[in-house]
């Protein structure tokens, strides 16, 4: 997990508010995801293009073939 919170930690200390949305999937069906950043105290506009992306490009519903 370490590898990984390094993606997270300037967002921690920051405080900005991040989302992370599977906006693509792989030949393996898994998600591909990218990470969203705003100013800080504006999670607003996260939800705000989290919900135009999620209709444009629906995930809700899309399992990979392999949950852990």
């Amino acid at each position: 997990m370490g590898r990984l919170s390094t993606f997270t930690a300037p967002f921690d200390v920051t405080g900005q508010p991040a989302i992370s949305l599977p906006l693509h999937w792989n030949a393996e069906g898994l998600p591909i995801g990218v990470q969203l950043v705003a100013a800080y105290g504006r999670e607003d506009i996260l939800i705000r293009v989290a919900s135009q992306l999620e209709q444009a490009a629906p995930w809700a519903g899309r399992d990979p073939p392999v949950h852990a």
